[in-house]
């Protein structure tokens, strides 16, 4: 008889630890009223735009990334039970570890926001998003994808020059995220993606920005500190790149996944 294989152990290319401190930071800098949330909102403004368009009113939701608490006051002004969940809890929410089976389930909605970039299995992680779901609930996974700061990939290799560092996590793109989310078991998959563009005026707001955002970088084997000259370079090749108002326009790429739980239609022969 054929022995069975081993479970391959997904790599570890994100640090556990740094996600949550890099989490953690993001939420004491949310505190403040002028903290950049753009990113959070568009996700939240589009989760409820999917939800009015399906006509898909859960009564039961488990919400994770909610960062604007958006979704949540939607949804509980419709009378949804609503959960609140996140890697990094704040009071009154949940923990959750997203690469493992959650400690609940039932619900007729999952919604995922700004998290599912940074585990090290997201097949797993999609796996486990669709058993917490109850018979035809939906899930709606959103996260920053591949094709983002680009402008910022730029100034990066240009501060290190002939060594380049690993300082920029790698992304999935809309097409690696609507294989992943059919093979994980939802059914109707659907997989889209869409820009958001923001100006910079300095190298040090485009970073404060995504600081603030948690889009720190969470490597488990980054590069190391940027020095005084890299950090002269960087600050020259952003120079370089703005335009005549002295602006550089970087870009934002949402990937959304969505899906049923629904059984699967068997294929015809």
């Amino acid at each position: 008889m054929a022995s069975a294989l081993p479970p391959q152990t997904p790599p570890t290319i994100f640090s556990p630890a740094r996600r949550l401190a890099v989490r953690r930071r993001m939420q004491r800098l949310q505190q403040r009223a002028d903290a950049a949330r753009y990113l959070a909102e568009d996700m939240a403004e589009d989760v409820l735009e999917r939800l009015g368009f399906l006509r898909h009113e859960p009564r039961r939701a488990l919400l994770i990334g909610d960062v604007t608490g958006q979704v949540a006051a939607a949804l509980r002004a419709q009378g949804c039970d609503v959960v609140v969940a996140d890697p990094a809890p704040l009071p009154g929410e949940q923990e959750l570890d997203e690469e493992a089976p959650y400690p609940f389930g039932g619900f007729d909605l999952v919604v995922s926001l700004g998290t599912l970039d940074s585990v090290n299995d997201l097949p797993g992680a999609l796996v486990h998003v669709r058993r917490a779901l109850a018979p035809d609930g939906l899930a709606v996974i959103s996260f920053i994808g591949a094709g983002s700061v680009p402008a910022l990939r730029a100034i990066m290799l240009a501060a290190d020059g002939e060594r380049p560092a690993p300082r920029i996590h790698p992304q999935v793109d809309v097409r690696a995220g609507a294989q992943l989310v059919q093979r994980c078991g939802f059914a109707d998959p659907v997989a889209d993606s869409r820009a958001l563009t923001v100006a910079f005026r300095s190298l040090r707001r485009l970073v404060a920005d995504l600081r603030e955002q948690g889009l720190s970088a969470v490597l488990a084997r980054g590069g190391p500190a940027l020095g005084k000259a890299e950090l002269a370079r960087a600050e020259a090749a952003f120079a370089a790149a703005a335009d005549s108002d002295g602006r550089v326009v970087e870009r934002f790429e949402i990937v959304t996944l969505s899906g049923w739980a629904k059984p699967l239609r068997a294929p015809k022969f």
